[in-house]
């Protein structure tokens, strides 16, 4: 269950353009504007780590290939395995379009 704190009116808001944005040129538009470089970097290499955890990697072939801190890389892998379902939902989008 989402973090009632955090699940605000603003969050919200960003919810709904970021789900109505279908254009990946103006979404990234967005994310230059709302956020720094590091933020971006650090979300993208997120994602990375997920698609790798879930290919069976190991935590040093993963930290070699993203740079990623065996912190994060563990923090990842607990939300794959007992997060939300956000990350299953977003590699499911590779599923798809590998099947097409």
């Amino acid at each position: 269950m989402p973090d009632n704190n955090l699940r605000t009116e603003e969050v919200n808001d960003l919810l709904h353009v970021l789900a109505k944005l279908d254009d990946e040129d103006v979404l990234f538009a967005l994310l230059e504007d709302m956020c720094t470089i590091r933020e971006i970097k650090d979300l993208s290499q997120r994602l990375a780590v997920a698609k790798l955890l879930r290919a069976k990697k190991s935590y040093a072939a993963i930290e070699s290939l993203t740079g990623a801190s065996a912190t994060t890389i563990a923090r990842v892998s607990k939300c794959l395995g007992y997060g939300t379902g956000g990350y299953a939902a977003a590699l499911e989008v590779f599923d798809k379009e590998q099947k097409n």
